[in-house]
């Protein structure tokens, strides 16, 4: 099967227009047509350096042993990086904050009835992988910030346990209140189960995956196939990330020196419930030992038995405690002075830590940092020297909770939003299409070194091979847009790695970069996530490796050298306009849904059955939702299509001719680089005020996916109508003192023409 696809893929990579492709002749955008040759030429220079066998040692390196916040390896690594970095040229420091780091005492999950059984809670060593059996250095299998606990209680099988999944349980008459739920990993961030479960009434929570999404139903098992094996646990924090990342104890500023900290029982983003993840081997006697209704078609996984919800007869004892430790982290942070504008800062970051030995995630994404690194050395010796300040970071502690990059973030928080003009991000990195999420006023950016990247197994642009995809794989209105949109749409911006408190806590334009969609795996957050698996199962010659040093490294390059900073908003503006639409949609949607539920409910046909097996619970009418005025939004939609096409005319002409003075440019550019700042407020969304970004953030029952213009949405989704009212009128101003700085840049870059 993948064969034919990929087959079909070149196919239409052949039927494609060549018209997409640059036009090496065009000037860059940003660029005047002399600084446009001279960065060309640069690039090209750079392309040509990073190297996949250097990068094969600096893995085999970095994922030797396990390497977690506090363990031997870790500072090890750091203090191997920041050598890295000095080899390079670079000045380059260990930057250290202390965070709270919890890691098990004691873990216990057994079934008393009607049966026993004992959980192993272990992942055994493989034979033919040679790290796999380093059980004194791993970290045991646990989730971070859960709560110590020692519960005993009825099981419940939730699904994905999530929001809906109540729902379809209480139509079922099935309670959790009491009881201990089991949910399968998946389709939400794992924080999202424990803090569900919380607030239904559950006392404890398990978590594991299912082979269904994670195992031998999509491929073969580690270590004959990719696949997570029926011991592989997934391992992982369930900190309420959604109300603040970072360290729990220090909300806000960095965690370093004497600041003062927050007591345990004060801090409001540990679990609520003892949490527990385990294996597929480990839940199969658990879940076989449920009776109650059959779980519904949705609910039901690839163990190959029955799936009942529950209550009972299963019933279980679970028993977790943790060391409460205070741990170091190691930031590693390296600059390139600025020539021209040193006070413009370019930000790249990856992290170096692991939840073990972390192969995939994250030393696929670190060893592309490294030989970006060591190209700009390499440029730098040969007498380049960047406009703008560029600074290298390798994260710690990203994989507890995005520790490092947020503790550097909040201590360093005046500087950036004074001076950060972008911040480029990846994690981990497989084979094939290149993905883009971000800030939308770039998205017209990673178009266009997209377009100069080539795939090294196609060898054709990235941007062509990623539309070539869409057109195949995508949804109807993608391969529409695919076909007529001169720019590929970049994702939004959620939560998960370390762009969080750029993006969303400062309003620091950011990206997240990164290669996959051709390499299954089911590795991740296990010991199996090592330098076996991945030189066997994903990229182990290195090329998307190489592939994704070439492109991030060129983003680095443009932004650091371009005379003018190379945002676009007309996409930004599109963007809204889709975001916009979908509120409306979401509304009227809610409101016909409701109605007809309460009309069904008062003619007595809501959720009949006739199975005796499943009976049913006529839930409560709900209030008809009211309409909603989104003319503050619609006028600020306005704004920002006539400053955005303002911007765009003051560029091409900005383009045709022969640039301005510097000090001209550097008024714009300090400008431009504030223009995000305009998307946030201080008083951050409602019940969260460390998020600030008003267009992006991760969703409070989703986590690491996005939602787009979040007080707004969310309002509308949890019944609080009055709320998303307010909300209209804030993202609303937002957007008009975003179109006002825009507009103010567009004409002062209009003057340089006359």
């Amino acid at each position: 099967m993948k064969r034919t696809i990929s087959a079909i893929l070149l196919c239409l990579i052949a039927l494609l227009p060549l018209s997409a492709a640059n036009v090496q002749d065009d000037p860059l955008y940003g660029f005047t047509s002399a600084s446009s040759k001279v960065e060309r030429d640069l690039e090209t220079k750079f392309r040509a350096m990073p190297d996949p066998k250097i990068m094969r040692d600096a893995m085999q390196r970095l994922s030797a042993r396990p390497h977690h916040v506090g363990s031997p390896y870790d500072k090890q690594n750091a203090e191997w990086i920041l050598a890295q970095f000095k080899s390079y040229g670079l000045n380059a420091e260990i930057e250290t904050f202390d965070v709270l780091f919890p890691t098990p005492k004691e873990r216990v999950l057994e079934l008393i009835g009607p049966t026993k059984y004992v959980a192993k809670l272990q992942e055994p060593p493989v034979a033919i992988d040679p790290t796999s059996n380093q059980q004194s250095e791993q970290l045991p299998t646990y989730n971070a910030y859960s709560i110590d606990g020692d519960v005993t209680a009825e099981l419940v099988y939730v699904n994905y346990g999530l929001p809906r999944d109540y729902e379809e349980l209480d139509r079922l008459g099935v309670s959790v209140k009491g009881k201990i739920v089991i949910a399968r990993y998946g389709n939400s961030w794992r924080g999202i189960k424990p803090k569900v479960a919380a607030e239904h009434g559950a006392i404890g929570c398990i978590i594991y995956s299912d082979p269904r999404d994670d195992g031998y139903f999509e491929d073969d098992v580690f270590p004959e196939g990719p696949m997570r094996n029926e011991n592989g646990v997934q391992r992982g924090s369930v900190m309420d990330m959604p109300l603040y990342p970072g360290d729990p104890t220090t909300p806000g500023v960095g965690a370093k020196g004497d600041v003062k900290r927050l007591a345990l029982k004060d801090i409001t983003t540990l679990t609520k419930i003892p949490t527990l993840p385990i294996s597929y081997g480990d839940a199969r006697p658990l879940l076989a030992a449920l009776k109650g209704p059959m779980a519904p078609q949705g609910f039901r996984g690839a163990l190959g038995q029955a799936y009942h919800v529950g209550p009972g007869p299963a019933k279980v004892h679970l028993k977790l405690q943790f060391n409460w430790d205070i741990k170091p982290v190691y930031d590693i942070i390296a600059k390139i002075p600025g020539s021209e504008s040193p006070d413009q800062w370019i930000v790249r970051g990856n992290h170096h830590d692991a939840w073990v030995n972390g192969a995939e995630d994250p030393i696929s994404g670190q060893i592309a940092l490294l030989e970006e690194a060591r190209a700009l050395g390499e440029l730098l010796k040969e007498g380049w020297k960047p406009k703008r300040t560029i600074i290298y970071c390798a994260w710690d502690g990203e994989e507890p909770m995005l520790l490092g990059s947020t503790e550097w973030a909040e201590y360093h928080g005046d500087e950036l939003k004074k001076h950060a003009a972008l911040y480029i991000n990846t994690d981990g990195n497989g084979r094939g299409y290149l993905f883009a999420e971000g800030s939308h006023s770039l998205e017209k950016f990673v178009n266009g070194v997209s377009r100069d990247i080539t795939d090294p197994e196609k060898k054709v642009s990235v941007w062509k091979r990623g539309q070539a995809g869409l057109l195949l794989r995508g949804r109807p209105e993608d391969r529409k847009e695919a076909r007529s949109r001169p720019d590929l749409r970049i994702g939004a911006l959620g939560s998960g790695s370390d762009y969080t408190a750029f993006i969303d806590h400062l309003g620091v334009a950011s990206l997240n970069i990164g290669f996959g969609g051709e390499d299954d795996g089911g590795i991740y957050h296990s010991i199996y996530d090592d330098f076996y698996w991945f030189t066997h199962f994903s990229d182990g010659d290195f090329i998307y490796g190489r592939a994704l040093a070439q492109t991030v490294g060129t983003m680095v390059l443009r932004f650091a050298d371009a005379d003018l900073l190379p945002y676009e908003f007309g996409d930004f503006a599109d963007t809204i306009h889709k975001y916009n639409d979908e509120l409306k949609a979401l509304l009227k949607t809610r409101q016909e849904e409701i109605r007809d539920r309460n009309q069904n409910l008062d003619e007595g046909t809501f959720n009949l059955t006739s199975d005796p097996r499943r009976p049913t619970v006529a839930p409560p009418k709900d209030e008809i939702p009211p309409f909603i005025n989104f003319a503050p939004l619609d006028n600020a939609q306005s704004a920002l299509d006539r400053s955005a096409e303002h911007y765009s005319k003051a560029v091409k002409a900005f383009h045709a001719g022969s640039g301005g003075s510097a000090s001209a440019l550097q008024s714009i550019n300090d400008k431009l680089l504030q223009a995000e700042r305009k998307l946030t407020n201080p008083g951050g969304l409602p019940r969260r005020p460390w998020y600030q970004h008003l267009i992006y953030a991760p969703g409070f029952y989703t986590g690491y996916g996005a939602k787009t213009l979040p007080g707004v949405r969310e309002g509308i989704e949890e019944k609080r109508y009055q709320e998303a009212e307010k909300e209209v009128v804030r993202v609303a101003q937002a957007l008009q003192d975003y179109a006002a700085a825009i507009e103010s840049a567009a004409e002062e870059l209009e003057k340089l023409g006359r």
